[in-house]
């Protein structure tokens, strides 16, 4: 059974940073795309960026591009994504997500081809 577990959430001024990282465990395959998702009341969950093992690809989203940086640690299991210059609109809760199926590069932030997700971990920017 795979198990995502994440970390590093908080609150933060605009302009400040958060590194948050998710820890995989149970996955059969050295093979997966894994992901972090975010998503603020009211709205729809987004992908934020990705990482494919199948490529050693990163996908980031326009909206973040430039400020967040996604990594992975392969000996420790772990995906990290580094965030700066924090905005109010970066406020969310933000999902870790892992899939071991083959997805097209350009539907990277599609939620439906993830099979596994973490519980999430919150994040609240101020102005």
């Amino acid at each position: 059974q795979v198990q995502l577990v994440e970390s590093g959430g908080g609150s933060v001024q605009a302009g400040g940073s958060l590194r948050l990282s998710c820890v995989a465990s149970g996955y059969t395959s050295s093979l997966y795309l894994m992901g972090w998702f975010r998503q603020a009341p009211g709205k729809e969950r987004e992908g934020v960026a990705a990482f494919s093992t199948h490529t050693g690809n990163t996908y980031v989203a326009d909206s973040v591009k430039g400020r967040f940086t996604i990594s992975q640690d392969g000996a420790k299991n772990t995906l990290s994504l580094q965030m700066n210059s924090l905005k109010p609109e970066d406020t969310a809760m933000y999902y870790c997500a892992l899939t071991q199926r083959v997805v097209p590069r350009d539907k990277w932030y599609a939620e439906t081809y993830f099979d596994y997700w973490g519980q999430g971990t919150q994040v609240t920017v101020s102005s």
